[in-house]
């Protein structure tokens, strides 16, 4: 099953085993990218990483489990940009404006594997598990800022965090898809304005 046999193994102990895991999934995302998910093959991936195949099975168990590997590689750099702690900025609107540049650069970088990802999920139920669980965390992150918002009173305290949340994610996720999956032409920076300011409108965010 995707993602389970990777949580039962026990990460590398050495750095050379780390190095040799994160040169694995390297060339794993190379194949992927360029073969596709079913045409993708570990042989392929052991080549393109310089190494035998025995030395794979070393680090994962399947072709599944280094997708999910790749997947939550991809996640975690898109779910914690540490915008605040990098910038210093702490007005909502502007953290927003950063949160949503940082997010759409990283999709754009990793388009191809999320076009991949989208398809898998939509074949594979252990994968379309890894999207919902991926959507919820997006969702739970900006609902805890949509609750700090309006514990300030700088956000309608009307509105429902978590559906909020979901609302507004799956909003930038949609056009993130649309432009640089779909290939739709809209500028980037009308792009990163335009969600900002749907985002604002919906918060019926207060100007300090």
């Amino acid at each position: 099953m995707a993602g389970e046999s990777e949580s039962r193994r026990a990460a590398p102990r050495t750095k050379r085993g780390e190095r040799t895991r994160t040169a694995l999934i390297a060339a794993a995302r190379e194949v992927f990218e360029r073969d596709g998910y079913l045409d993708a093959k570990i042989a392929d991936i052991s080549k393109t990483a310089g190494m035998a195949s025995g030395s794979f099975y070393t680090y994962f168990d399947s072709k599944d489990e280094i997708f999910a590997a790749l997947v939550e590689q991809v996640s975690e750099e898109m779910l914690h940009p540490h915008v605040r702690e990098r910038s210093g900025i702490t007005d909502p609107r502007a953290l927003i404006e950063a949160a949503h540049r940082d997010y759409l650069l990283s999709y754009k970088r990793n388009a191809r594997l999320m076009a991949l990802f989208e398809q898998v999920a939509h074949i594979d139920e252990n994968f379309r598990r890894l999207r919902v669980e991926r959507g919820k965390a997006f969702a739970q992150r900006n609902a805890r800022m949509i609750r700090d918002l309006q514990a300030t009173g700088r956000a309608s305290a009307e509105l429902d965090p978590m559906i909020t949340a979901h609302a507004l994610s799956g909003m930038v996720s949609r056009m993130a898809n649309l432009v640089f999956v779909q290939n739709q032409r809209i500028p980037f920076e009308k792009l990163v304005t335009t969600l900002t300011e749907l985002w604002v409108n919906a918060l019926q965010l207060k100007a300090e």
